[in-house]
């Protein structure tokens, strides 16, 4: 006899008489369960926020590698911080980019780019902690759109405001926590109600900070914000909702236009700074 078991596809309880998850309808006879199975037992639940850390940690040593002249500073925040020039030719984002060069895609590799030490490690820290547990209310695809797609939103509000030059995945974590922030108002209840508190104490820390530390885009947290609580009110979460093809279409389209985009910006960087 099969025993009970999470789905691979949608993380829901699956009975051990049923043969066929009766949330998302995914076979349990199906090759595809096995092998789905499989990689969530090697990889863990949060495989998909161990991924978007690995890129941006690559861009960020890519960055550092392409910066030519790296001066030392006494200012932690400015430690081992990439050159304009490089963020600019992989993707910063801002009018500078977008007006004089015509770089749209910006809004969305400008996510995966930051400039120091502490910015990077500040940002993946933060997306440790909320991105768990989005894909636990939201599903993997849901919450991978929505930090695709928040993102987007954030540095687009971020260009409208006429911030010049900007990166960081703030937006795209940002739009994580509007999710969560959308999340726990509409569920309710004790548990919504804490979760609402939580976020709502992480969006009131990120104003103060960036009240507080110049050169903070509150322009990119406030849209990344914003996007996620409509992309959480339009895409629903688990228990409002269940996923959906449209779902993993959306997150597929996502992820094939970060690859795109990325693997775009750094070969042409690349190309450019050996030509120079």
């Amino acid at each position: 006899m099969a025993k009970a078991i999470l789905c691979p596809r949608c993380r829901r309880l699956v009975g051990s008489e049923e043969t066929v998850c009766s949330w998302c309808g995914a076979s349990r006879t199906n090759p595809w369960w096995r092998a789905a199975a499989f990689l969530r037992g090697s990889l863990g639940d949060d495989w998909l926020v161990q991924s978007i850390i690995v890129v941006n940690v690559v861009f960020y040593v890519l960055s550092l590698l392409l910066t030519k002249h790296q001066s030392l500073t006494l200012n932690p925040l400015g430690f081992l911080a990439p050159g304009q020039t490089s963020l600019l030719l992989l993707g910063a984002s801002g009018t500078v980019p977008v007006d004089e060069f015509g770089r749209f895609w910006s809004f969305l590799s400008a996510n995966y780019l930051h400039g120091g030490l502490l910015h990077i490690g500040f940002n993946m820290m933060a997306l440790r902690q909320v991105g768990p547990m989005v894909i636990q209310e939201f599903g993997v695809s849901r919450m991978f759109t929505i930090y695709t797609i928040g993102g987007i939103g954030g540095y687009i509000l971020s260009y409208l405001a006429g911030v010049p030059l900007t990166v960081g995945a703030s937006a795209s974590i940002c739009a994580l926590i509007g999710a969560l922030l959308f999340y726990g108002k509409s569920r309710g209840g004790t548990y919504g109600a804490m979760v609402y508190r939580e976020v709502g104490g992480w969006v009131a820390g990120l104003f103060l900070f960036g009240l507080i530390v110049p050169g903070i885009n509150n322009w990119g947290h406030g849209g990344g914000i914003i996007s996620g609580i409509l992309l959480g009110f339009l895409l629903g979460y688990n228990e409002r909702r269940r996923e959906t093809p449209l779902h993993r279409f959306l997150a597929i389209a996502c992820g094939l236009a970060t690859i795109g985009c990325l693997s775009w910006a750094g070969f042409g960087a690349v190309m450019f700074q050996l030509s120079h």
